[in-house]
């Protein structure tokens, strides 16, 4: 699968973007869709996943209550609303889907979108 992330830009403390991410292949309702971060000079870390079933979320503790993820499979899209945003939510985000087990684990992923710059002013 091929996976195609968009929807970042320059968003003032406070405001929202949603992220897409757009997938290629027909077996994409097949895959756990999870989306990970990095900030410059900083790892990547895990911001949130959606299982293939859509009945299972996980997000980190820096998002919950402001981020919600969510999936359309009719149009192999991946979404990810921000809300309530931060400076401290500058990173690119990027997109990663792996089939069978969910997890936040980002060495797991198989496939990974080329990643979409946000960023947060104060």
């Amino acid at each position: 699968v091929q996976l195609q992330a968009s929807g970042g830009g320059l968003v003032q403390a406070g405001g929202s973007l949603r992220l897409s991410c757009a997938a290629s292949g027909r077996t994409f309702s097949s895959y756990n869709i999870a989306w990970f971060r990095q900030a410059p000079g900083k790892e990547r870390e895990f911001v949130a996943v959606i299982s293939w079933s859509i009945n299972n979320r996980y997000y980190a503790d820096a998002v919950k209550g402001r981020f919600t993820i969510s999936r359309d499979n009719a149009k192999n899209t991946v979404y990810l609303q921000m809300n309530s945003l931060k400076p401290e939510d500058t990173a690119v985000y990027y997109c990663a889907a792996k089939t069978l087990r969910m997890t936040m684990d980002g060495t797991e992923y198989e496939y990974w979108g080329q990643g979409t710059q946000v960023t947060v002013s104060s």
